[in-house]
């Protein structure tokens, strides 16, 4: 598939071509609420392990907490993205956009809390010590398009990291996030 052809429909809020894995951790927006902003995240399980597996059984509700001692910390939590998108750009939905992932946690972004009732979640695999790969760049600014095309509210100036809307408590996507080639990406588009 052509990650730069991806298509959300905005009725459904799926990404066509991809099949939504449905986390169990989500619910519906509040109402009258639009969409308006988009999180950029980081993600590894265990910290520095950059297979998809973990992240999936963990949004799925299903990391088992014997299998590496870290997870016996996150086993239980009840979070979820929209997208992740892994390190080769491949894209894996587990929440339609149009309701509400649990991604932003305690957060506040342009006067309002609650940064989950008005966002859209993007999980990049990755950390804080690791540069993230071209395909990724390349797949998050088809998503990025993807989904402003689809909800045009969602503006550049409306993108931002986890570490900003909620400072002290999250670093990512840490300092090896390029936002400049990203910004770039997304404006050439």
């Amino acid at each position: 598939m052509s990650f730069s052809s991806l298509e959300l429909d905005r009725e459904t809020g799926l990404l066509s071509g991809i099949p939504c894995l449905c986390s169990p951790h989500c619910d519906d927006r509040p109402r009258g609420v639009n969409i308006d902003t988009l999180v950029i995240h980081a993600i590894s399980l265990p910290p520095g392990y950059f297979d998809t597996g973990p992240i999936s059984d963990l949004f799925l509700g299903c990391l088992d907490a014997d299998a590496h001692p870290y997870f016996k910390d996150v086993a239980t939590l009840k979070v979820s993205a929209h997208f992740v998108v892994d390190r080769e750009g491949g894209v894996i939905q587990f929440v339609p956009v149009i309701q509400r992932a649990w991604h932003a946690g305690p957060s506040w972004f342009d006067g309002r809390g609650r940064v989950n009732d008005f966002s859209v979640g993007i999980e990049l695999v990755g950390s804080d010590e690791t540069r993230f790969t071209d395909p990724q760049y390349e797949t998050l600014a088809a998503l990025t398009g993807a989904i402003q095309r689809s909800w045009p509210a969602v503006t550049s100036d409306r993108i931002v990291g986890h570490s900003e809307i909620a400072p002290g408590r999250k670093t990512d996507p840490g300092p090896h996030f390029d936002w400049a080639r990203y910004r770039k990406s997304i404006s050439a588009a």
